[in-house]
């Protein structure tokens, strides 16, 4: 938001008009108008007048709300890690499903085109896990929490902070064990219907 923007905001949530707010800062209703349109800006005298009569610091008036600021990054983040955490969904069911048929379809060129799929899958995984990372959230209560826009108590955090060894161990040995099923099924076909 800019300066100009700021003092009409600031001007309207008190209800004043402009020639009021132009007769408690020694202005003329003009150069109100003109500072709020970012025709001009006003002199430094005006600005501490105005942080006065707005009850905001200098700083706050002339950088902007830095809480809505900041909220406005952290709105635009959750948006970011939801839209990839869905393309990696996407990604990595596309990838699950159609190994076999594009093998049976189209032999080595569906292996082809299957590892490339999985290799965009394998991407988007890294930029997910970045996210995580930055945000500190591994464990699908704390993701769940996070995209809702809440945060977990702190009780909450150290409990899931607990489960993360085990459900690290469980993920590694699950996704294992349905890598051996998916390759051994994936072999199967491969000798029955290709060679």
């Amino acid at each position: 938001m800019e300066l100009g923007s700021r003092i009409r905001k600031r001007r309207q949530a008190l209800g004043l008009s402009q020639d009021e707010l132009a007769q408690r800062v020694y202005a003329t209703r003009q150069s109100v108008s003109s500072w709020e349109n970012s025709r001009t800006c006003p002199d430094i005298k005006s600005l501490l007048l105005l942080s006065e009569v707005f009850s905001v610091s200098l700083d706050d008036l002339v950088k902007g709300d830095i809480a809505e600021m900041k909220q406005h990054i952290d709105d635009e983040e959750k948006a970011a890690f939801r839209r990839d955490s869905n393309i990696f969904t996407a990604l990595f069911a596309a990838m699950t499903v159609t190994c076999v048929p594009l093998a049976l379809l189209w032999r080595w060129r569906g292996l082809a085109a299957w590892s490339v799929l999985a290799a965009a899958a394998l991407a988007w995984s890294f930029r997910v896990e970045k996210w995580k990372k930055k945000f500190d959230i591994q464990t699908y209560k704390e993701i769940v929490a996070f995209t809702e826009g809440r945060t977990l108590s702190e009780i909450e955090k150290a409990r899931e902070a607990g489960k993360r060894p085990y459900q690290k161990a469980l993920l590694a040995a699950g996704a294992g064990a349905l890598g051996l099923v998916v390759s051994i099924i994936a072999a199967w076909l491969w000798k029955r219907f290709i060679l």
